[in-house]
């Protein structure tokens, strides 16, 4: 039977999106949803630690989100504009794509401009072409070195909080929508189930013998687009550049073969790992760019468990949620979560699915 978005949809109360985190990383609250018997727990995050054993291995995905949307003006009118910084393109012009609010007023060969708090203009970018109807590539004009350059846009950027948690970045956004663990540079969005982890917390994991396998994918703007076809077989993921190293595939392959439990962290890191299956059912070393879109009825190859945040209705995350842990027991999961007043989203509270 083909799976239909209407069949993910469900009321959620909007004050249930979390706006900010919780003072604690592991503060989190923590559903834990039993595949084999139905059985649905509340427990607090740290309490993770109870599910798991020596030599089970968590998956990670170490990207890091940079500080992606800059507000400028443009040259002439100085009118205010907002560009949200995509991807780069080519790194010695220094091309981008991004998206640009309001899309009407920024044309090919104007330039912007983007200033420090003391009206300095630190960066010039010109428009060379447009993309989509919000979308444009541009050039920053800037000779200076890539690390300087970076710096710049550290600078100058801020913390790319999705739309949906309704307010401006604010200095705590820099440390909190970001894993502790994240090294790769590159996305515009936080992979949110590991924003749970505390330095503490991952000690303990180690100290209890669980080992971490690490794996890169530069989540993108696309995991917020809505879907908007009924037969969701029609629906096209956006591209997202995904690197799974040997190392990494020693460690989970290992895991399977002694039969051990495999976490996957995130919806993330389980479109990775599903987007480098071998021939034997193994995870295998891979780098490139996925658009896989997991719905159900889907078979998983690698991790047998998995954390994930609690997402909106008629989302990607929520449709792979199902897959992974059943379309009625999850939407069931999800009735208690509203009722239990669960927080949602980015910021929000925990999912285990074993």
């Amino acid at each position: 039977m083909r799976s239909k978005l209407s069949q993910f949809n469900f009321d959620l109360p909007a004050e249930l999106v979390a706006k900010y985190p919780t003072e604690n990383r592991d503060d989190s609250r923590l559903m834990v949803v039993h595949r084999d018997t139905g059985k649905i727990e509340h427990r607090a995050f740290k309490d993770v630690l109870d599910y798991f054993k020596e030599d089970d291995s968590f998956i990670f995905n170490n990207t890091k989100v940079f500080p992606a949307r800059l507000y400028g003006r443009k040259e002439k009118t100085g009118a205010n504009i907002e560009v949200f910084l995509l991807r780069e393109l080519n790194n010695e012009m220094r091309l981008w794509d991004v998206l640009v609010d309001p899309a009407r007023k920024i044309r090919v060969g104007n330039k912007l401009y983007f200033s420090d708090e003391e009206d300095n203009d630190i960066l010039v970018a010109e428009v060379v072409d447009n993309t989509t109807s919000r979308g444009r590539t541009i050039r920053f004009l800037y000779e200076g070195t890539d690390e300087e350059f970076m710096g710049e846009l550290n600078l100058l950027g801020n913390t790319p909080l999705p739309k949906y948690i309704e307010r401006t970045a604010e200095p705590i956004d820099r440390e909190r929508y970001q894993t502790l663990y994240a090294k790769e540079v590159g996305a515009v969005a936080a992979p949110t189930a590991g924003l749970h982890f505390s330095r503490e917390l991952l000690k303990r994991l180690e100290l209890k013998g669980i080992n971490f396998a690490e794996l890169t994918l530069h989540v993108g703007l696309g995991t917020f687009r809505s879907i908007d076809v009924e037969d969701l077989s029609k629906h096209k993921m956006d591209a997202e550049y995904f690197k799974i190293s040997q190392e990494a595939v020693d460690i989970v392959n290992k895991t399977k073969l002694a039969k051990n439990r495999l976490c996957a962290i995130g919806t993330t890191s389980m479109r990775s790992i599903e987007s480098a299956v071998s021939a034997e059912g193994l995870l295998k070393p891979a780098e490139g760019w996925t658009n896989k879109f997991i719905y159900p009825p889907f078979d998983f190859n690698i991790a047998d468990s998995m954390i994930t945040n609690f997402h909106l209705p008629k989302s990607s995350l929520v449709i792979m949620v199902c897959a992974f842990g059943g379309h009625e027991l999850i939407l069931e999961a999800y009735e208690q979560a509203i009722k239990e007043k669960y927080r949602f989203f980015s910021y929000g509270d925990a999912m285990l699915i074993l």
